[in-house]
């Protein structure tokens, strides 16, 4: 046997010996009553560390519940952030801005020594000319949307039909100002519109607002095209207008 065998041999002997005389000291310290009753308190703090180590192993456990939980929270959150910011930028332009300011003034408010001061009212003004409404085409409702047949709408969606309604009656408004505009302040581009529009003008369409496609033409970006007539055959088929033909002419008629 080589000597560093046999010298791990000794560590070996001598460690273990030393752990029998370990145990035997404390197994005699066991026995005797003063030693005894630390061992005791030893022992019941122990159990007292060990309760506390599995209320604590608990509580990590709940907080670590807890934690994933805001963690799903935050997430919804984040998606809900998100959708309402995409339904801020994506606001379709033909819905109505209303601003609706009022002030009230409690009648608690008022100090009833106080004079109540009465406001003059202002002279009245020479009420300005009537102005002329001109007649424009509603918007497509959702319900009117969803109504409408799948061939005939394609993949047109909610929005672009009414961004060309929202055109048409640009159009609309644009030749009707010249029409209602008195001739001396035409100028001579205005002047020649005017003239056009008359002759346009039937006995079918006699006190009713319409536009041609030479119109649209004049007054907006819209592309007299395919799909434009597309749209004109969903806008008959809910009914906000209707043809009028003859001379070579369309006229769209708003109803």
């Amino acid at each position: 046997m080589a000597s560093s065998d046999l010298d791990q041999l000794c560590c070996h002997i001598n460690e273990k010996i030393g752990n029998i005389k370990k145990t035997l000291s404390l197994r005699n310290c066991g026995q005797e009553p003063t030693l005894k009753t630390v061992l005791n308190k030893i022992g019941d703090e122990i159990i007292v560390v060990n309760e506390l180590l599995n209320k604590l192993e608990l509580e990590i456990q709940y907080q670590e519940q807890t934690n994933n939980s805001l963690k799903e929270l935050c997430e919804s959150l984040e998606e809900d952030y998100k959708d309402v910011e995409h339904l801020k930028e994506n606001i379709p332009p033909h819905l109505p801005q209303v601003t609706v300011t009022q002030n009230f003034v409690k009648v608690s408010d008022l100090d009833p020594e106080e004079p109540v001061k009465v406001e003059e009212p202002a002279p009245t003004k020479k009420p300005p000319k009537e102005q002329r409404t001109i007649k424009e085409m509603l918007f497509i409702t959702s319900d009117e949307f969803n109504g409408i047949p799948a061939y005939m709408k394609s993949r047109l969606t909610y929005c672009q039909i009414n961004d060309v309604i929202k055109e048409i009656n640009k159009a609309v408004v644009s030749k009707y100002k010249i029409l209602h505009q008195p001739k001396k302040s035409m100028n001579s581009v205005a002047r020649n519109l005017y003239h056009r529009f008359m002759d346009e003008e039937t006995k079918d369409t006699k006190g009713h607002y319409f536009v041609v496609e030479a119109d649209i033409k004049e007054f907006t970006a819209l592309k007299v095209d395919k799909r434009f007539h597309v749209i004109l055959n969903i806008l008959r088929h809910c009914r906000r207008l209707s043809e009028v033909r003859g001379g070579g002419l369309t006229r769209y008629v708003i109803t």
